[in-house]
């Protein structure tokens, strides 16, 4: 259940990216949840390998070639969903920076069923 709820929720996240920036496009709420099922196999089976492939310029750079991996994975995704559009290689990164903001904002683990901490 968990996995469904954060397969809506990234989706409603891809939605509202996709409104509120002006290079990316969407078809439909169907779309997006496509692209964040998507999104989400890519980051979980392409990404370490990129990551590994890359270590030495991730190195040199102080970790900030990992949004460019990032950016590469929205635009892959791009590349095999029809209705979902990133106009150019900074949408793409932008776009991906603020898909893990928010990732993060909403997907925090509740402190629920009874891991509260009494100080």
């Amino acid at each position: 259940m968990n996995l469904i709820v954060r397969l809506l929720v990234n989706a409603l996240i891809v939605f509202g990216l996709a409104w509120a920036l002006p290079g990316i496009e969407i078809g439909s709420f169907w779309t997006a949840m496509i692209v964040a099922l998507i999104l989400g196999i890519l980051n979980a089976f392409v990404r370490p390998i990129l990551i590994i492939l890359t270590i030495p310029v991730t190195i040199i750079t102080l970790g900030l070639f990992i949004f460019v991996i990032n950016a590469f994975i929205v635009l892959m995704t791009a590349a095999i969903v029809n209705d979902f559009r990133v106009e150019t290689f900074w949408w793409a990164l932008l776009f991906s920076i603020l898909m893990a903001a928010l990732n993060s904002a909403f997907n925090k683990p509740s402190q629920e069923g009874g891991q509260h901490q009494q100080y």
